[in-house]
């Protein structure tokens, strides 16, 4: 092998390396998304529940009598 051929062989190999790095980029840029998007879904609901009137709860009579 060459000189040319070995360095037009490590260009491609660079080029390849450097496609992955961006797609894992994305795919990170996404992930990071998804998870502030689901961590505000988690938060929602308990918000809801936390500021539901405890006092309310406790006096009102089950169903059954």
């Amino acid at each position: 092998m060459n000189e040319a051929q070995r360095l037009t062989q490590l260009e491609e190999r660079y080029a390849h390396l450097q496609r992955h790095v961006t797609e894992q980029d994305k795919a990170m840029l996404g992930l990071t998304e998804e998870i502030a998007r689901l961590r505000k879904e988690i938060t929602a609901p308990r918000s809801r529940v936390t500021s539901a009137p405890a006092e309310d709860a406790v006096d009102e009579r089950p169903p059954h009598y």
